[in-house]
């Protein structure tokens, strides 16, 4: 069982996303493949090992999760310095450890937390809730539970 926010659960999270196909807009106007690459960036403070800043790319309706080496942490796959920096982020998400735990159970939703004042965010939103809108579809469309997480 993976540890929240550990190069392995990274790596597990990845393998649950690996074979998720792109979302299709549908008719209903669902969400679609992001027209540009896309990097949301979640900074989370106070973690059992210190800060940690969690990578997503959003490209081609592929996500992709990562730890940002440059602070320190191994890549997604523990390869480390053979990743180069992420891209500049055009979002950041910045949130205490417990509150990422409690999103991650499901028991603080974002809008939630972002109206407590318990989420910062910086960049544009808009990209933020089209790639929060993919992922969720892509969690879904997976079918498989969520790799257990110790926390």
């Amino acid at each position: 069982m993976a540890r929240f926010l550990s190069p392995s659960w990274v790596t597990d999270q990845n393998a649950m996303l690996a074979d998720v196909a792109p979302a299709d807009p549908g008719a209903d106007g669902g969400p679609a493949v992001l027209d540009r690459p896309v990097t949301v960036v979640q900074e989370v403070a106070g973690g059992p090992d210190g800060d940690v800043r969690l990578v997503m790319t959003v490209d081609g309706g592929l996500i992709r999760l990562g730890l940002d080496p440059a602070d320190g942490a191994d890549g997604a796959d523990g390869a480390g310095s053979e990743h180069p920096p992420a891209p500049k982020p055009d979002v950041t998400i910045r949130v205490s450890y417990g509150d990422a735990v409690s999103l991650s159970r499901g028991e603080l939703s974002p809008a939630d937390a972002l109206n407590a004042g318990r989420i910062r965010v910086r960049g544009d939103l808009s990209v933020l809730v089209e790639a929060q809108s993919l992922l969720a579809a892509a969690r879904s469309a997976s079918g498989a539970p969520a790799p257990p997480t110790t926390y």
